[in-house]
């Protein structure tokens, strides 16, 4: 999944909001930054962002972190930040076997009380 771009689709308004992009890191682990940002209503900075992204533009902010690869089109152990409201919550995904979908899943304690999105793939 490394060098991949996704489509973000939000999953209350089903509109596109952005394209990330995932990239390998040198543990083997996998992250993804904001590539593109669609929507103009959307702040331009990472307003209530944490750390080193907080009021950064959105472009390049680092929304997933070490999500690893557990078997055959399936990632857990992750981090997703939601720009929006600079909070994070625990990310799992799974790919669909042509590749194309990308179903994540961020969530606080257990998986069952969290928020599900799907992207799809840029090619």
């Amino acid at each position: 999944m490394a060098d991949t771009s996704w489509k973000t689709i939000d999953d209350k308004t089903q509109k596109t909001m952005s394209i990330v992009k995932f990239k390998e890191n040198n543990n083997g682990t996998l992250s993804a930054s904001i590539q593109k940002v669609f929507d103009p209503t959307q702040a331009q900075s990472c307003t209530k962002c944490l750390g080193k992204y907080q009021n950064q533009p959105l472009i390049g902010v680092n929304i997933i972190s070490n999500l690893k690869s557990t078997s055959h089109h399936k990632y857990t152990g992750g981090s997703i930040t939601d720009p929006q409201t600079g909070k994070t919550y625990k990310f799992n995904a799974h790919l669909s076997e042509n590749g194309q979908i990308l179903k994540g899943r961020g969530f606080i304690g257990v998986s069952a009380l969290g928020r599900s999105q799907t992207w799809l793939r840029v090619n």
